[in-house]
């Protein structure tokens, strides 16, 4: 086995200009498929028994965050990481382009609303990190957000931007402080990789439901995105809401790798179940005995 993401180079939890080409999008050796299958198998056991305790400790959510490109496997990743957790105790999100109530609020709204109960595990697939990247790439989405002082395209400079950014961070910062732990992953996925994937949803029947003529135009576009990746993720990277750069082009690789970090970050949140009272504790003996005279 490679060694997994263990690396802090591979964290980004500094504010800073970053270069997303120095982050690769394959993991360093050659892990064998079945092996990484197996790292994941388990590692996902771990974090099965992790999220009761995050249940019964009930002072923290765990908030899981996916970005990435179209095809770069994030429903996937959630699915294998995270099946067999105890539906009870996790809530999935899969952010769309806003609807009309949503755009009637401002652009954190909807993922307010969205945010897990303490003892919970969330998944956002996309989130509001979209704002600054899939509409950094096309400023006119903001003229159905109804934004004072945003009137054309014209209206949206760097200050717009920045202002945005800054409501980000104090959102997580909030979030920290209200006993949310945010684990932020961006699937470094290739553009090669992704090419492969979309004409695999072309050439699969089974897969072309998955498949949008938008994909292609959004690919048309790559470097716009990687340019708003590499700003979004150099302006709201913080110790307490860093970025996980996972590499993507193979999916069994970032599976394990998800996984082995969301099991370490669980695993440091040092989760107690409730401790009982001395009155808690008489009652138990007292329920035994009740049900022991049955």
């Amino acid at each position: 086995m490679p060694e997994l993401l263990n690396d802090p180079a591979f964290v980004v939890a500094k504010q800073g200009a970053i270069d997303l080409a120095k982050y690769p999008t394959r993991l360093p050796g050659k892990a064998k498929k079945e092996e990484l299958k197996e790292k994941v198998a388990e590692e996902r056991e771990k974090i099965i028994k992790l999220q009761e305790k995050l249940y019964a400790d009930d002072r923290h959510a765990l908030l899981i965050l996916f970005q990435a490109m179209d095809a770069s496997g994030k429903d996937s990743c959630a699915k294998h990481v995270l099946s067999g957790v105890n539906p009870v105790g996790m809530r999935t999100w899969s952010f769309k382009a806003p609807n009309n109530e949503e755009l009637a609020h401002d652009f954190l709204w909807r993922h307010v609303c969205a945010l897990p109960e303490r003892g919970v595990i969330g998944i956002h697939n996309r989130s509001h990190y979209e704002e600054v990247l899939a509409v950094r790439v096309h400023p006119e989405y903001l003229m159905g957000q109804k934004i004072p002082g945003i009137e054309s395209v014209k209206d949206v400079d760097a200050a717009f931007w920045k202002r945005r950014f800054e409501s980000i961070r104090n959102f997580e910062e909030h979030l920290t402080a209200q006993g949310i732990v945010l684990m932020k992953f961006h699937l470094r996925m290739g553009r090669d990789a992704q090419k492969e994937r979309l004409m695999e949803r072309l050439d699969d029947p089974s897969k072309n439901w998955k498949f949008s003529v938008d994909d292609i135009h959004e690919r048309a576009r790559w470097d716009d995105y990687m340019k708003a990746y590499e700003e979004a993720i150099g302006a709201t990277a913080a110790p307490h809401a860093p970025w996980y750069m996972v590499p993507a082009d193979e999916q069994w690789e970032t599976r394990a790798t998800v996984a082995q970090l969301v099991r370490e970050r669980m695993e440091a949140m040092d989760l107690q179940p409730p401790q009982l009272t001395d009155k808690q504790k008489a009652g138990l003996v007292e329920a035994r005995k009740l049900l022991a005279a049955e």
